[in-house]
């Protein structure tokens, strides 16, 4: 590997303040002052990022969303709905950011589901444990929390 070569995942920057070389591995945003010699890691062990979609029932905390005020489907409704999203995304048909955009019950769907990087203790405990037993690339199958019921793809 040649002076300029870094490797994957790793960007050279310059510090403003010393006008000193810094590297930051572009999938964390963390960063080093010191030349990485190993492709940066994708996620940080005390954080992940996810997407999910959420779909509420009569019997979530909050039964209502941004996209219905009154939520009266039964959690079996709600677990169908989930697992028809879940054969879309695995067949192809659709991302997950499609279709939290689309139909999930959660603000972060203007955002495609994504949940952005978020530590242990962050999210219910059913969703952290979730999140943090899948691999990069992985989507969950349902999750159910106090909120409603989740698909979980875990991003970083």
């Amino acid at each position: 590997m040649s002076d300029d070569e870094l490797p994957q995942g790793w960007e050279k920057r310059m510090s403003r303040s010393t006008g000193q070389a810094y590297y930051l591995n572009i999938n964390t945003k963390e960063s080093q002052w010191d030349r990485p010699t190993k492709p940066a890691s994708t996620s940080s062990p005390e954080q992940v990022q996810c997407f999910h979609l959420l779909v509420k029932h009569k019997d979530s905390r909050r039964p209502s969303s941004w996209r219905e005020d009154n939520i009266s489907r039964s959690k079996d409704e709600a677990l169908e709905l989930i697992k028809e999203y879940r054969n879309d995304i695995e067949s192809g048909k659709s991302t997950i950011e499609e279709l939290a955009g689309e139909y999930s019950d959660c603000s972060s769907a203007k955002r495609g589901g994504d949940l952005g990087f978020f530590g242990r203790g962050a999210m219910q405990k059913p969703f952290e444990d979730a999140a943090f037993a899948l691999s990069i690339g992985e989507l969950s199958g349902p999750v159910s929390t106090d909120s409603g019921i989740h698909l979980i793809y875990r991003a970083a």
